[in-house]
């Protein structure tokens, strides 16, 4: 089989992906919309809030799959198919065990669920039968779908995409069905089990009809130098884990133990937004990862940083225009969608863009500091960010409620790995100074505010009605932000550098398609 390129790995990952995951969202948006009508905010507030603690539980996997990855980048490169099956080998054997330890360590904590939910939630069900259900369908997921990351980083997850967008249409069908006839919440989570499962079974597969070699029973075990490195970078990623852990699966749990379960359903509207558009976004970028390690691995200092700038741009743009959207149009898009009953103040938007925002901007440093193994540079740092999130999440979320809560994950970020990140891949992997990073990422900064202001002036003057109020504002916030974002920037090199990469996989897939009509 021919060998394809980067940029095209890159076309059918991102096409594949973005097509059916928008199908998907509005989907799921119809599901939610079903089941905000039906079932009263406290489910939702249980959802999330059982969703950071079993994302809590993932500390397990104690970074283990981004060290693989990292070790898989140079080998994939150069066709050495017995390393590739020696780390494969290595890797499931690590999840199966970290599968194990989720599930045990999170019926352990079963007992303190009491001390968290400090109200008896509004809901039917017992919560500790819904908390196993969702343990559950964490921790077998460890058992399966390890080897779908040698596809990841082999830049074929389009393969698996399909599969997994033709379930979730499926999943949200058969859930709007349950939710609307029977009204039975713990049928709506098995449906998820179930989709789930059948992913991870699917992956298993085409993993191994892609790579068969890797079902060889004679298996070179790693060295002690391989073991040794690969340890270390597993001992720096666990540090940097517990870190994102407690700064990115906090936020539920703190406002449900100052507040309650039905502010945190309450959230979940609005952060559906900043999550299904960073889902979208996420598959643009993270189709690009496994390029990058290939880039790196083949090509010289001044191409690393022409594509580095080219994708750091696309982050301001993309991440920028969504993060003006999600300020400005949400609270309309909530009340349009789910109700006046689910309205939060205008400062909840607002601080949930700039979360958003200030994340997104990490995507091509993180792809960068991963893929160039700088794993050991923020260990401890992460931790202070942990730090400064906790006792920033308490304190102010004592005195400003919510708001409070989200503002100290935007502060502990912005006085750690906003700034260091991108120092660290500037002295390590670039030896430039930081200042030009600063420079770009000010700017970009100014120019987002601004841009913002004006839609947000714009929007302010709207008021017809609901829908036209929504569709209006959306538009606003869809045509100010690209027209001057194009006007500022069209003459720079990283505009260029990215409408050319983007006419590249544009002639891929048009090639493709003509092709494949012609074969017909």
């Amino acid at each position: 089989m021919a060998q394809k390129s980067r940029s095209e790995y890159a076309a059918l990952n991102i096409a594949s992906g973005i097509g059916g995951h928008v199908v998907t969202i509005v989907l799921a948006t119809v599901c939610r919309m079903v089941f905000t009508r039906v079932f009263v905010a406290d489910y939702l507030g249980v959802t999330g809030l059982f969703g950071n603690v079993i994302g809590m539980l993932s500390l397990a996997e104690l970074g283990i799959g981004t060290a693989i990855a990292y070790a898989l980048y140079e080998p994939i490169a150069k066709n050495d198919n017995e390393k590739i099956t020696t780390l494969v080998r290595f890797y499931g054997k690590c999840y199966r065990i970290i599968g194990v330890v989720i599930f045990l360590v999170g019926l352990a904590l079963l007992p303190f669920m009491d001390l968290i939910i400090k109200e008896k939630p509004a809901i039917n069900e017992s919560y500790t039968l819904i908390y196993i259900i969702l343990l559950f369908n964490t921790a077998s997921t460890y058992f399966f779908s390890y080897r779908s990351s040698l596809l990841v980083a082999a830049q074929k997850n389009y393969l698996l995409t399909f599969f997994s967008n033709i379930m979730a249409v499926v999943q949200n069908l058969v859930q709007i069905v349950v939710i609307v006839c029977w009204k039975n919440y713990i049928a709506y989570l098995l449906i998820s089990v179930a989709a789930v499962f059948s992913n991870n079974i699917f992956s298993y597969w085409l993993t191994q009809k892609h790579y068969p070699f890797i079902n060889s029973k004679s298996v070179k075990p790693l060295n002690k130098e391989e073991k040794r490195s690969l340890m270390r970078n597993v001992y720096s990623l666990t540090v940097a884990r517990i870190g994102g852990i407690l700064v990115n699966s906090t936020d539920n749990i703190i406002i449900t133990y100052l507040q309650n379960l039905a502010s945190v359903g309450l959230l979940s509207n609005y952060t559906l937004f900043s999550s299904n558009i960073n889902s979208v976004l996420g598959i643009v970028f993270s189709s690009l990862i496994a390029g990058i390690g290939n880039h790196n691995v083949l090509e010289s200092k001044e191409k690393k940083l022409s594509m580095f700038y080219s994708i750091n741009f696309a982050n301001f743009w993309l991440y920028g225009w969504a993060a003006i959207g999600i300020c400005v149009v949400s609270t309309d898009f909530v009340r349009l969608l789910f109700g006046e009953n689910y309205l939060l103040p205008p400062e909840i938007p607002l601080i949930v863009a700039v979360d958003f925002y200030m994340l997104g901007m990490q995507s091509a440093v993180s792809a960068y500091f991963s893929t160039n193994g700088l794993f050991s540079h923020c260990r401890y740092l992460i931790l202070l960010t942990a730090g400064i999130n906790l006792a920033a999440s308490f304190v102010l979320g004592k005195y400003l409620g919510l708001f409070g809560v989200l503002l100290a994950t935007a502060i502990s970020r912005a006085f750690t790995n906003t700034w260091y990140n991108p120092y660290a891949v500037f002295k390590y992997v670039f030896e430039l100074p930081f200042r030009l990073y600063v420079k770009r990422y000010i700017g970009y900064l100014v120019v987002l505010v601004a841009t913002g202001a004006v839609c947000w002036l714009l929007c302010s003057l709207v008021n017809i009605s609901l829908i036209a109020n929504a569709v209006i504002k959306f538009l606003i916030c869809c045509i100010v932000p690209n027209a001057v974002f194009f006007c500022l920037f069209r003459k720079s090199e990283e505009f260029k550098t990215l409408t050319g990469f983007v006419k590249v996989i544009s002639d891929k897939l048009t090639g493709k398609i003509k092709a494949k009509l012609n074969k017909k």
